[in-house]
């Protein structure tokens, strides 16, 4: 087959699709519960207060910790990401009073605003003196670009400009500001996220000098002189930091083309890397493509959990050695893996891969959404793949960055699923949904899927164009999904010769009526890892399709590394989990060590009795929905 030429693919917007489902429960629960607590929280925690100008300041709320900051100066973002995700809620279900909320907070914004732009909380109502004194701790462009992305959405959504405006005359401010021109600042952000935030930003206003300045952050990280070593001279801080590689922490130690490592805070490469597979598809810059696929190699080949989970170390919030992946102190943020799921989906902008959108689909439905409870009220901020029965789901955070981040994926998943090209339409993911496409080649049409994926592997896709048209459709299939089938109105296809790249392309004229059945084999498997990776060494995990699996306490009671699994998963028996939305579990049988006659000894020359036993495996995302207790993914094999 031909492949799909690098071009721009792009994201249906989110109101062009409508998800059902799987997916659909979700968003259920994050419009239900998730956007309004949000909001409850925000201002349990005295945010409101903080951008409120007709009250009283009210100073430092957060103390100031040893990197001289405090997370109070994220406030912006955490209301930035919430607005963005009641916009998102709004699609699918109208609610005038979450509205009226937003509202009320965006009128705050606006009337907060300088008269030159400028807008930023923290340093106008409560540090006005550090007001650009530290871009690589204080976080104003990162801030500024969660705001930016929320009030795209909240235009989108409503119609409504106001914030829109509000946001434009910050990026407006942020355009004469930055840049290599005279008096301009060559800087850029410690935190990552403006690059993509401004992308959207052009994207949904026709600016392009929103778009220059997103290039010019990108293209000017890690340049020399460093910024952030000119910068803390200047303000006569130590140029040290509080990280023991403080460009490295931040991913400005080399400019971007030429690194090749991933290393530092994981949510700040993340971002970083979207950014720049944003740039890479709008300027067509091979450059950047070329970088970003070498630390996509080194990210999901060394450093990379099996639940798409990154970022091993509490200590940094990011990165440490190759195969470095311990299983009970994993840190493994919620934030990282979605921010794994936008540099994926970004990466597919210049062509449908199966390298990119597998990636996607196993952090989207393990490291992402384990972040968010099935009700929609409690959150993990860390994603450990085992515990002893001490780590729980919890209502806030000191740094509530994982509550919104996760619940505004959740709510524009839609615009995940597929991406479009001028003559062809992708589909990265299998959910139950409805796309309304329109291509610029004049084709417009509607695809649905009907599926109960990942609980099954049967996709009926339903192509419904309003006059015949040319086009075509390129379907993913996953790399464990051996022996799929594929028929087109009911004609079996040669799957192996139709794909390439992991997609299957189907370019044909389509007429109302046409349908594709494809079949997915969810087969219980065992994955072992890189046997450098000590910590899983003579150990296995269990999937079926996407969904990594784990034992829970719950089901199989206390001890769980007593569990041995036998080799080969044939015995292995399904069975739905009730009060878990239909999730489907693995009944497989097992031995269980026993320590009943070993004695008082702590070491012995003798094997431990077993015992056979029937262990139950749950998804890995569902765990800590019931009973707390404890979990474990990687499984000692007999």
């Amino acid at each position: 087959m031909t492949l799909s030429p690098n071009r721009q693919f792009r994201p249906l917007p989110v109101p062009s699709v409508t998800v059902e489902g799987y997916w659909g429960d979700w968003q259920e629960a994050v419009c239900d519960h998730t956007a309004a607590a949000l909001l409850d929280r925000c201002v349990e925690a005295g945010m409101l207060n903080q951008i409120n100008v007709d009250v009283p300041s009210p100073g430092i709320v957060i103390p100031i910790t040893t990197w001289t900051g405090t997370s109070q100066m994220f406030w912006d973002s955490d209301l930035g990401k919430s607005i963005e995700t009641i916009a998102y809620s709004l699609y699918r279900k109208p609610n005038p009073e979450l509205e009226a909320r937003a509202d009320a907070i965006i009128d705050m914004y606006e009337k907060l605003q300088d008269p030159d732009g400028y807008l930023n909380s923290f340093f106008q109502r409560i540090k006005p003196e550090w007001k650009w004194t530290n871009l690589r701790d204080f976080h104003e462009l990162y801030c500024a670009g969660h705001m930016m992305e929320g009030a795209v959405a909240y235009y989108q959504a409503t119609g409504k400009r106001k914030f829109l405006d509000i946001m434009c005359r910050k990026a407006d401010y942020l355009v004469k500001m930055f840049g290599r021109g005279p008096g301009q600042v060559r800087g850029y952000c410690g935190h990552e996220e403006i690059e993509l935030a401004l992308v959207r930003l052009s994207r949904a206003t026709g600016k392009e000098a929103y778009m220059d300045l997103a290039k010019f952050f990108v293209d000017e990280r890690g340049q020399d002189p460093k910024f952030f070593i000119e910068e803390a001279i200047a303000q006569k801080r130590d140029v040290r930091g509080h990280q023991k590689d403080t460009l490295g922490y931040g991913q400005s130690h080399l400019p971007v083309r030429e690194q090749t490592k991933v290393v530092g805070h994981a949510v700040r490469a993340m971002y970083l890397y979207s950014g720049m597979a944003d740039i890479a598809t709008e300027y067509h810059d091979d450059s950047l493509t070329t970088a970003l696929e070498t630390l996509w190699a080194d990210l999901t080949q060394k450093q990379m959990y099996v639940t798409g989970g990154i970022g091993p170390a509490a200590s940094n919030e990011g990165f440490t050695d190759y195969y470095d992946l311990p299983n009970d102190t994993a840190y493994a943020e919620t934030c990282a893996s979605v921010g794994l799921v936008f540099w994926a989906s970004r990466m597919l902008g210049r062509r449908p891969s199966g390298l990119y959108a597998d990636i996607m689909e196993q952090a989207l439905y393990n490291g992402a959404i384990s972040g968010l409870s099935t009700d929609g009220k409690t959150f993990f901020y860390e994603n450990p793949l085992e515990s002893t029965g001490g780590h729980h789901r919890w209502t806030w955070h000191p740094c509530p960055c994982c509550p919104p981040n996760i619940a505004r994926l959740v709510t524009s998943l839609g615009s995940y699923i597929y991406g479009v090209a001028d003559d062809e339409i992708a589909v990265h993911l299998y959910a139950e949904s409805q796309a309304r496409v329109e291509l610029a080649n004049g084709a417009k049409f509607t695809l649905t899927q009907k599926t109960n994926y990942p609980w099954s592997g049967n996709i009926d896709i339903h192509i419904e164009p309003e006059a015949p048209a040319r086009f075509a459709v390129s379907l993913r299939i996953p790399a464990w999904a051996h022996g799929a089938k594929l028929a087109v109105n009911g004609k079996q296809e040669d799957i192996a010769a139709l794909t390439a790249d992991g997609y299957v392309r189907i370019e044909r004229e389509w007429q109302k009526g046409d349908a594709v059945s494809l079949d997915l084999p969810l087969e219980p498997r065992t994955l072992r890892a890189h046997p450098a990776v000590r910590h899983d060494a003579g150990r296995v995990a269990v999937m079926r399709g996407p969904l990594v699996y784990c034992l829970e306490g719950t089901d199989n009671g206390a001890g769980l590394n007593s569990i041995l699994l036998q080799r080969g998963l044939g015995q292995a028996q399904t069975a739905t989990i009730p009060n878990l939305r239909g999730a489907i579990a693995i009944d497989i049988p097992v031995l269980r060590e026993s320590a009943e006659n070993w004695g008082d000894a702590l070491y012995a020359d003798k094997a431990p009795q077993t015992e056979a036993e029937q262990a139950r495996l749950v998804p890995y995302h569902l765990w800590d929905n019931r009973e707390p207790g404890e979990m474990l993914v990687w499984l000692r094999e007999r």
